[in-house]
This record gives structure tokens, sequence and C-alpha cells, in this order.
């Protein structure tokens, strides 16, 4: 039951901004929730971390620690990248456009609406208010849309729709602090940028670009300021505002400076780095620097910890000159995205109609001009060493990085654009491939996350795919009218089955030898049956009086199980050629059927919402679920009733056995998957998928301020929304929840679940969702589960059997112990020649955790050979017992075939990678 959220896959990218962490850490928001993709490591993993609704905007601190999302609904989390857990979180008055971490890390620039609110950010230590409100800036006139910092940290620069980019100056000096405009544009802002100078890495220029593909250089000419008016500043009346609400009057101090930075009167004034402990000056002060500091300390600026002798001349109030005019020529696309890099001098800039340009400034040399796709372009960054170029479509649900030098691909990933309607594992669960209504079939390796092949010869949805014995054949059923058998070592489609006239096929199955394939249709009630070597149609299969959406073969026969909207379940003999065999009638249409993996019972969910076990040999019925109150939850937008007692229209549409057949998984139209124990027909526990209030189907209660007369706020077309354009919030495809246009919720994306699969390991499992796959899995270093506790059986025993020498009772204690940690280190403490009498001598009861240990060895443990050794003896001596309990056994056996192959698979390419080498020293030592 310890099954944790894993990992996202097949989610698209459907908007808001990108950045780079680490220069090679590429952070995007998906739904509620944050994607993290190691362009060097090639994996990609998600945060736990959910958001209230879908995340729009994302910053990264400067040193990679910290991450802070805002959601459409205007909360924001600040989240530990390392530990993937919510430090704080804090809810925003308006709509957030722009945020930005300054360049010491110290603060984060926010733009809300028209205002500019310079925050203080967080760090790890531990505060009531960890959100300090530093400045707020009202100059603006319309809503901001760009900021930038400048390298010091002390000047941010804010572009709006006004038309318009303000300078604004962070310290409040005496005399006029007004922000600098700088004018001319006649769109609003898209990106405003500062440029240094290399030598002295001091502020010379501003880039302004605007959305009518304008970009004005700007240039600050320092001759003509006035040097004694930049450096006259009084302590007295160049308070920040806010800050004067924290003096107590004695002398100037800051007392709210004093508490966050741990100043006294004879301590050091400098803060602490954030993300660092706190870091407290020696207690035995000198009195020179005591009597200096009580000098400055009048002086000391909260804002960055400059002391007024060290804060340069104001930029805001210096004259800016403007350089030169130039125009990016894409009419009538509009700039979308752009990007520059400080270091390099370089801009990037996407454009509507899918275009990209990459010019070095200030002479403004196109270096690149190219199309990467025919929509707009909603994101483009720089890595930080400025040789990677990332961009990001939310039309097409794709993200790309780019070398700009060699001009290749680093990552091309694309999540499916319509639902998912279908998953399968491969045998050795460490492939994963997804079917979606955009009619294309993606195959993923569930360790990293990667999909490494997209198939896309189907013309309309695929509806079930089926993995073949061997691991490299994969079975692909669609409303196209074919089935389709895809080859995983050359990437190509080797056969295709047809019938004579078109069909829509719903449900795929195959036998255990691989020579028959079946498929139910939707229109013709039919199923027909191939043969894998020749493709010709053997059989088709009549009976039936509504759609077949369940097909299974038996697991120890051939026998295939098939369930119908006309309510019955019906069992073939399909090689034999006799019909149906036998007929399991019910009151209500059956949904989907599955057997269990000995072959003993038979599941199939009813549109009442219930979940009935037969016995296929008796053809009984054993056991009935009902499951209509534990899948109820979640109110629709254009439910009349409450969430409660609108329970009679949710169902399980989806089911599935354990790999060891003592569970199953049941999920639906609702936001919940069920867990229900076989045996004895209760529930386990109930997985909630999501709390993204964007989707439908979430909220058991609705908000009655959000009632109007014509119903619900948020189904009310509001046609004068400054939505930004080119975003698409169509998820639906072709089975029956087709155009947002035709939704009775406005395109309000319902929430469900449309397939789920357990790995053939046990060890996690996939939900085809509509927000995405999600892969739970188990985690063992969370829980402790002890088999056979005594008072006696103690870590300490443990450590006491290992220093004595008794590697066989220290590991029989950790095994009755069960916790993994001790299991891991006993076994890795037994003498190789030791291991046949410790193996023989491991009661049978424990051999299931203790393969599952090895398993987990072989992923991490260097020792390959050794525990390689182990697995050999434990075979030796309990091969006939693992023979009669295979059942039991067979998750764990998996698992550890699963690490096996997969060691296998890179000795294998690394061998031959370095063939010649292995030959050079093999020479080598034979000749010394």
């Amino acid at each position: 039951m310890n099954f944790r959220f894993q990992n996202l896959l097949g989610a698209p990218y459907r908007g808001g901004n990108v950045v780079i962490s680490e220069n090679t850490l590429l952070l995007s928001p998906i739904g509620n929730r944050i994607s993290i993709t190691d362009l060097l490591k090639s994996q990609t993993l998600t945060l736990p971390c959910e958001s209230s609704s879908n995340i729009s905007k994302i910053a990264v601190s400067p040193d990679g620690n910290f991450l802070l999302t805002v959601d459409n609904n205007s909360k924001a989390l600040f989240i530990n990248l390392h530990r993937r857990i919510v430090l704080h979180r804090i809810s925003f008055k308006k709509p957030v456009s722009a945020l930005k971490f300054s360049p010491n890390g110290t603060l984060i620039a926010i733009a809300v609406g028209k205002l500019l609110q310079i925050w203080r950010s967080p760090g790890f230590r531990k505060e009531f208010f960890p959100f300090q409100l530093i400045r707020t800036f009202a100059d603006c006139d319309a809503a901001i849309t760009a900021l930038d910092w400048s390298p010091d940290s002390k000047y941010v620069l804010a572009g709006s729709k006004d038309l318009t980019v303000r300078l604004f100056c962070l310290k409040k000096l005496k005399g006029s602090n007004k922000p600098f405009l700088f004018l001319g544009h006649r769109d609003f802002i898209v990106g405003a940028f500062f440029g240094t100078e290399k030598k002295t890495n001091r502020v010379s220029r501003v880039y302004t670009i605007a959305r009518d593909c304008a970009i004005f250089s700007w240039i600050f000419n320092q001759s003509d300021c006035n040097l004694e008016e930049k450096r006259n500043f009084d302590g007295s009346e160049g308070e920040i505002l806010e800050e004067k609400s924290n003096f107590d009057g004695s002398e100037g101090e800051n007392l709210e400076e004093k508490h966050n930075f741990g100043v006294s009167e004879g301590e050091n004034l400098d803060p602490p780095s954030p993300g660092t402990p706190e870091q407290r000056p020696s207690e035995t002060s000198n009195e020179n620097v005591e009597s200096t500091n009580s000098k400055k300390r009048k002086n000391f600026d909260p804002i960055d910890g400059m002391l007024d002798e060290e804060y340069e001349f104001p930029l805001h109030r210096g004259k800016w000159e403007l350089l030169r005019k130039d125009f990016f020529n894409q009419a009538p696309a509009k700039l979308t995205a752009c990007d520059y890099h400080r270091d390099l001098d370089l801009v990037v800039v996407g454009f509507s109609n899918g275009v990209f340009g990459l010019y070095q400034m200030p002479d403004f040399v196109c270096i690149h001009l190219l199309s990467i796709s025919r929509e707009k372009i909603t994101s483009a960054v720089f890595n930080k060493l400025g040789n990677w170029l990332t961009f990001g479509c939310a039309k097409l649900g794709q993200l790309l990085v780019w070398e700009w030098r060699s001009e290749s691909y680093i990552l091309k990933q694309q999540g499916h654009y319509f639902d998912v309607n279908c998953v399968a594992y491969s045998p050795d669960s460490q492939l994963l491939a997804t079917g979606a209504d955009d009619n294309k079939i993606k195959v993923w390796t569930v360790s990293s996350g990667f999909c490494f092949v997209t198939f896309s010869e189907h013309t309309n949805a695929v509806t079930a795919l089926h993995f073949m014995d061997g691991n490299h054949c994969l079975l692909s059923a669609s409303l196209d009218g074919t089935v389709r058998a895809w080859d995983l070592f050359r990437y190509r489609n080797f056969r295709t089955f047809t019938t004579p006239s078109s069909r829509q096929f719903v449900s795929l199955a195959s036998d255990q030898s691989g020579e028959v394939i079946c498929a139910g249709t939707l229109d013709s009630f039919e199923i027909f049956v191939w043969s894998m070597k020749t493709g010709r149609l053997l059989d088709v299969l009549s009976g039936h009086e509504g759609p077949v959406h369940g097909l299974m073969f038996s697991p120890t026969n051939a026998i295939l199980a098939s369930s119908s909207w006309d309510k019955t379940v019906r069992l073939w003999d399909v090689f034999e050629g006799k019909g149906a065999v036998e007929t399991f009638p019910h009151t209500h249409d059956v949904l989907t059927v599955v057997y269990r993996p000995d072959g003993k019972q038979l599941a199939c969910s009813t549109l009442d919402g219930q979940i009935h076990l037969w016995d296929p040999i008796d053809g009984l019925l054993m056991y009935t679920i009902d499951g209509r109150r534990d899948i109820s939850g979640g109110r629709l937008m254009t439910d009349r009733r409450s969430a409660a007692k609108s329970s009679s229209g949710k169902c399980f549409t989806s089911l599935c056995y354990s790999a060891d057949g003592s569970y199953i998984l049941a999920g639906g139209s609702s936001k919940y998957i069920c867990m229900y124990d076989v045996a004895d027909q209760v529930l386990l526990r109930r997985f909630q998928i999501t709390h993204n209030l964007s989707l439908d189907g979430v909220l058991d209660f609705l908000n009655s301020k959000k009632m109007t007369d014509a119903g619900p706020l948020d189904l009310i077309d509001d046609d004068n929304s400054d939505i930004e354009e080119g975003i698409d919030r169509q998820t639906r495809g072709k089975l029956g929840y087709d155009l947002p246009g035709s939704m009775p919720n406005h395109g309000r994306p319902i929430i469900r679940t449309k397939c789920l699969r357990i790995a053939p390991t046990g060890r996690c499992w996939a939900a085809a969702t509509t927000e995405g796959v999600l892969i739970y899995s188990i985690d063992d270093s969370f829980v402790f589960d002890p088999t056979d506790l005594d008072m006696d059986i103690t870590p300490e025993a443990v450590d006491a059997a290992l220093s004595e020498d008794q590697p066989q009772r220290a590991l029989l204690l950790s095994l009755r112990l069960n916790e993994d940690s001790l299991i891991k280190k006993c076994i890795i403490a037994v003498k190789p020649l030791d291991i046949p009498a410790v193996a023989s001598s491991i009661p049978f009861k424990y051999l299931q955790r203790l393969i599952e240990a090895f398993s987990d060895l072989l992923e991490s443990c260097p020792h390959l050979e050794f525990i390689l050794r182990w697995c050999q003896e434990l075979c030796k001596a309990h091969g006939h017992s693992i023979q009669q309990s295979s059942r039991s056994l067979l998750p764990a056996l998996r698992s550890l075939q699963k690490a096996i192959t997969r060691l296998h698979q890179d000795l294998a390419d690394t061998c031959s990678s370095n063939e010649y080498l292995l030959r050079y020293l093999c020479s080598t030592g034979v000749k010394n």
C-alpha cells in the first residue's frame, strides 16, 4: 500500500515561462506541477508539490536552491529544490505577470498588476513571516510585463503595457525618486534588459524590446552627471517607507534589521548570505570595530547591505540616450518571447509564426534566423553559459533545447497534446507505452522518464496497447480500423492487421504464445482474430450486442474473456472455434474485464459502480464490491447536486490486479483511484490523483461567492478578458469529449482516469489521467514494517552479531526486523565463501524480502559479482520451494530480472564501445 507519486509522463507544456538552473537543469510548468529535466543525464522528474491551479510563472534562485512558483489564482509556493518540499506559501491580491530573483539572491521582484513589489527572499531559516515586503513602486499605468535586475541588485527595469520601460532605484534617496522613463515604443513591452561593460561590469546600456518587433538600444552618458548630487545621501530623509515602522527613534536604529540579521551593538553589520546558516561573530569584539560600526549604523541599507559610501551614483537620475532603433522585420507576426545573455551580449527572440532569431548586440548582427514550428513561441531563454537556447511552444505542447554553435538539438520532447487513453508496461517493467487521442504512440523509459520513440502512423485515436512477451514487440489498436505491430529494435511498423470493412477498435488482447491477436470493435460489436505470423484474419467472433470495451486472455489457458455494453461477459475458446463457452449476465453495462494473474478469478466493473468477481472455471459469482461511495467525490460545474448526492454517475472504467493478485486497483470517472483487498473486499486506500482546481470535478463544494443569477461565474464567457493569445485549453479528443466550444463547461477539462496498469514487478503502477500518465512507486525507506518482532530483536543486536562475526545470525535478525538498510548491510557483510551456508539457512518466508533487497542492491551496489553469487546460491538452495510458490514470489523475481537485464544491457554497451581498448589491455597483460 505504500505507493507514492514518482513522476508524470506524457503531460504537455501548456505555457508559462521556462527557466534553466545550474546550467543544465530545465524547469518547466506542467499543469499544477513542475517538471525538472537534466539535460546532461537525459533524465526527467516531476516535483511532488502541487499548486492549487495551473502554474503560470516560475523563478529560480541564482544558487539553484529555491524555486518560486505562482499559479493562475495568484498563489505562490516557495520550494526547496533539493529536498523537493514546500517551505512557504503566500497569496497575492492581483495576478502576477512577472517575477525574478536578484543576482545576489536576497530579493525578489514581483510584478503584481501595475505594482512592482520588492520582497526579501526567504532562506533555510524558520521564520514566522518569511516573506517581507521591502518596497512597492506604483508608477506604472498598466500591467507590468517584463522585469530585469542590474548585476549589483540595486536597480530594476520594468516594462509595461503602457508602452514604457521604467528604471527603478531600490534605495530611496534625497530629492526626486521618480524612475527614469524609456519612451518611444508603439506596442507593449516584452523584454527589458541591462547591458554592462565587460571590463568594469558596470551598467552602460539598456535594451528594450516591444511586441511590434522593435528593439531600442539605450546608452548611459556618464560625463553629464552631477557627481555631487549622486553622492548626496541623507540617512534621515532617505529611509525606506516600510522601514520607518520598524524604527524606535533612538539614533535611527532599525530593530527589524537587527531581528533579521542578528545584529547587536558590537556585531558586524554584514548580513548573512542567502541560503546559508547565520554566522555570528565571536563574542570578544574589538572596541575600535564597535566604535566604527556605531558611526556607520545610521547609513546601513537593509535592502542590499551596502553602506552609503559604497553606493554608486544613481542610474535613474542620469542621462540616457537612444543609441539606435532596430526592427526584426517579421510583420505581420508579433514578437512573443525574448531573452538576453549579458556576458555574450546576445539577444534571442521568438515570434508568433514559429520563427526565432539570435542577434549579436549592440550592432544588431543576425547570427541565426530559423523556423522551428508554425505556432507561436511562448518561451525563449538562454542557459548560464549561453551555448544552449530553450524554446517552448504552448500550442504544440513542445520544449526544444538547441545548441546554436553546432546547430544541433540537445532536447526535443513533446507530450501528448490530447488525453492519454491507454498505457502498457513491458514484461520487464523497464518500458511504458502510451497511446492518446492525438493519434500517437510514445514509448518511455520508466527509470529516466524520457520518451525515446514516437510512432505516428495511426490516423485516428489510439485506444489500446499490448506488449508481447520478449519485450521487443508492441501492439496497438486504433479507431482508424487498424491493429499495428511495432518493432522496438528497428522502430518500425512491421505488420498491420485490417478487416474487410472499416471498423473502430477499442480493445486488444494476445494469447500467451503470441500466435493470435484479438481486437474488439465499437461499431459492429464483433471480435476479430488474426494470426501474428501471417497477418491473416482467422475468425470473427459474433454474439455481443454492444461495443466490446474489454478483452483479455487467461494467463493459464487459451480462453478469451470479453466484456460489452450489452450487460454480459463472455468466455471464448479461440483455438477450438466453438464460439462462446460461457456467458456471465449482469444488470448493468459491463465496462471492462480483467483476469487475476493465476487465472482463477475474473473481475469486471459495471455502470452502477460495482466490481464483480467471478470464478471462470465454475462460472459462479464469488464476490461483489460496491464502489459507488468510494469513487464518489468531486462536483462538476454543471452539476445541480452536491458531490455526495451525485455518486450515481460514478463508475470504474479500468481495473488492474496486483502482480500477486492480492489487491485490485480501480479508476474511472472520478478524481480518486481505489485500492481494494480481493480476499476481504474492503477498501484499502484511495489515491487522489490531483488537487488542480483548473480541472473540473476536483472541488467537492462549489464556492457560493462565484454563483450568479446566470450560473457559476467560471462558466460565463468573458469576451473582454485580456488572455494571452495562442494558448489553447483544448485537451479533449475524439472519444466523446470533443471540442471546447461544444462542451457544457466551456473547455474546462474533466478529471478522470482512463487506464490503469500495474508493472509486472509489482513495484509501481501507472494511471492515464486527464493531466497525463501518473507513475506511483513503492519507497521502502520510509516504512517500518516488522515481520517477526521480539524484545531481543533490535538494531543494536544486529550490530553486535556483526561485530562477533556471526553474519548468519545478523542477517536473520535484520530480516525479522525488516529494516531495509540493515538487511543490505548484513548481506554485504557475508564473506563470499560463507554465501552457500548462509543462503541454505534462510527460512522460506524471508525469501521474498531477500530477493527484493538483491534487486535494489544490483541497481546501486558496485559489487555485481557478489550479488549475482548470492542469487545463484539462493536459487540452488530453495529452487523447489520457489517453483511451488511462484505466484507469491513473482513480483520479487521480476524485479530481480529487471535489475539483471538493465545491468546486462549497460555492460554490453560499455564492452562494445571499449572493445579495442579491452583487446589492447588483454594483449599487454599476456606480454607482461
